[in-house]
């Protein structure tokens, strides 16, 4: 099991903004009353959107407060789950499939790509404190390996050189298009479906 690096650096506080406090007030009404704990993830996940993709310690402090919960039980959840960052890790946050389908498709020529145009190490910065990389475990989109996914977008069908232009646009300050970057829409078969063409409606 990997542990987490948690950063040194922590604000000294944290608190929703006005649109989080609403969105986690309504998450917790998905709860039985005396259940609301059960929520501490969704609002986990709230805290990191809001502060750059990472939570820090305060924000695991406040959700404790605010749903009532031992603050270590907070700290356990965040610690456990892959998917919650506890340093920074940019605006914009690079994940590279690299298990089995997509790594025989080429994830490592993705991993390369990251390496040279955003920091040498994964979990690093890039220079500007904009971007940075890590490989992670299948994301659920291994038919249209290789992929990334790009804070809440995935970028599929890739090869290195069309990893290096999202790069470069996202440096840029420009919003690529995720999706297929082999023109197929959603998962079908390229070329079109090949498949039940001869099926008449009953």
């Amino acid at each position: 099991m990997t542990i987490k690096k948690i950063s040194k650096e922590q604000p000294s506080n944290f608190e929703f903004n006005k649109q989080n406090l609403n969105e986690a007030q309504k998450i917790i009404k998905n709860y039985p009353e005396g259940k609301q704990q059960s929520a501490v993830m969704a609002l986990l996940y709230l805290a990191q959107k809001q502060n750059d993709n990472w939570i820090p310690l305060s924000a695991m402090k406040y959700i404790a407060k605010f749903l009532s919960m031992p603050y270590i039980k907070v700290y356990e959840v965040a610690t456990f789950y892959s998917m919650y960052n506890l340093s920074p890790v940019g605006k914009y946050f690079f994940q590279v499939c690299t298990t089995t389908p997509c790594m025989i498709r080429g994830a490592y020529d993705i991993v390369s790509a990251c390496r040279e145009k955003i920091s040498n190490k994964e979990k690093q910065l890039s220079k500007d404190k904009t971007c940075s990389w890590m490989e992670v475990e299948c994301l659920g989109a291994c038919i249209n390996a290789p992929m990334m996914q790009i804070n809440d977008d995935y970028y599929e069908d890739l090869n290195k050189e069309k990893a290096v232009k999202i790069i470069k646009q996202i440096q840029n300050g420009e919003k690529p298009i995720p999706g297929s970057y082999r023109g197929r829409k959603n998962s079908e078969p390229e070329n079109n479906r090949k498949t039940l063409l001869n099926i008449k409606n009953a």
